[in-house]
């Protein structure tokens, strides 16, 4: 079993989707997002299998939360910095975003 310690070690923050393209590259169909946590964090590159209920244009914009101190992971050639959270849900994932608008950088508590 994990610990309340061990979940304190992971940093989720509230991130803006600022840029989206399809990854032609990656084995199962998947966006590159670029998403800004604030000034703290920054930008930071994300791979998501998002395609099945998101289409690019209407993630500009969108709230998510993210892990933000995972180790960069290199998908095909793309290094994804950020895990974008979801839920597994019937037919694909469905991004975990905030209720209402919240300031970037904000972090899971």
């Amino acid at each position: 079993m994990a610990t309340f310690d061990d979940f304190s070690k992971i940093d989720i923050r509230v991130g803006e989707i600022i840029k989206v393209e399809f990854f032609e590259k990656a084995r199962k169909p998947a966006y590159k997002l670029w998403v800004d946590f604030g000034d703290e964090i920054g930008v930071k590159k994300s791979s998501a299998q998002i395609t099945d209920f998101y289409r690019a244009e209407d993630l500009i914009g969108c709230q998510v939360l993210g892990v933000v101190n995972f180790p960069p992971r290199q998908i095909a050639d793309f290094i994804s910095e950020v895990l974008v959270l979801g839920t597994y849900s019937k037919g694909g994932v469905v991004l975990i975003q905030p209720e209402r608008t919240v300031e970037k950088g904000d972090k899971l508590g």
